[in-house]
């Protein structure tokens, strides 16, 4: 029995989370020109973002995030849509060159269920609109690659933004680097070479 695509989905999205946080807790906001501190030499810096600073008010606090200047507050739509398209993207990257019926199958449910679930209802529906008018093709990582540059460009258009060229999509998101290839996308189903 195959598993329900959105607990994957869910899945997907707490190891990204895992990694994110752990990358981001190595961070420290110190005032540009600083030296590190001897607890902070190998921690990477930012800038500071703001010239008032006291003494300690640049070291990011235990389970404080900063992004770009935001420590907190409701996400906007365009966050929610960059975070979206930067996981799509990144899924196509590691989408297999011969993909099971299952992963097929998986990540063309994936698209309608985005297209009825996404948190802004304005988007989802556009989204639906637009994979209508072009169905999934999730033939090959090329395929569904392309694809998904292809619908993204006609989201952006639609947006008034530029459109990527997407020749230049693997150079862009190209395969997570992780270690043994636990990135690889594995189907719910048994790998017994069927497809």
């Amino acid at each position: 029995m195959s598993e329900n695509p959105l607990q994957l989905l869910f899945q997907a999205f707490g190891k990204v989370s895992e990694c994110v946080q752990t990358h981001l807790s190595q961070f420290v906001l110190r005032p540009i020109g600083s030296s590190p501190s001897p607890s902070t030499k190998n921690q990477s810096p930012l800038v500071s973002l703001s010239s008032h600073s006291t003494p300690d008010s640049h070291l990011l606090q235990p389970g404080e995030i900063l992004i770009k200047g935001k420590s907190s507050g409701p996400t906007t739509k365009e966050e929610l849509g960059r975070a979206t398209w930067t996981f799509l993207h990144t899924l196509a990257a590691q989408y297999p060159d011969k993909p099971t019926r299952q992963q097929k199958k998986d990540v063309k449910e994936l698209m309608a269920i985005l297209s009825r679930l996404y948190p802004c209802k304005e988007c989802a529906d556009h989204f639906k609109e637009v994979i209508r008018a072009n169905p999934v093709e999730a033939g090959s990582h090329h395929e569904f690659s392309q694809w998904l540059c292809h619908v993204h460009n006609v989201v952006n258009r639609s947006l008034g933004k530029v459109v990527f060229p997407c020749e230049r999509v693997d150079a862009r998101w190209g395969k997570l680097e992780c270690e043994q290839r636990a990135c690889d996308l594995h189907g719910t189903s048994i790998f017994n070479g069927a497809k």
